[in-house]
């Protein structure tokens, strides 16, 4: 089943940085779907709960130096 995470970001600086989270999430096993939006500091990600987790999904991110404030999830159909 797919699931969406919907991550809140401390700050999101540059594009560059934008693009760094897209090609390190995208490459995780599982994710399906990365879309960064930059202004407002959000990282949308559908991943297949049965290959990887939300929790995974933002140690991923963390590890890259970024902050993730929230996490909201959603089953999509």
């Amino acid at each position: 089943m797919t699931k969406r995470a919907i991550l809140q970001l401390d700050t999101l600086t540059c594009p560059s940085c934008m693009t760094k989270i897209q090609s390190a999430v995208s490459k995780h096993p599982g994710t399906e779907k990365v879309q960064v939006r930059f202004n407002a500091s959000k990282i949308k990600i559908d991943f297949n709960e049965r290959q990887t987790t939300a929790d995974q999904l933002v140690e991923v991110v963390s590890k890259l130096g970024y902050t993730v404030k929230s996490v909201k999830i959603k089953t999509e159909a």
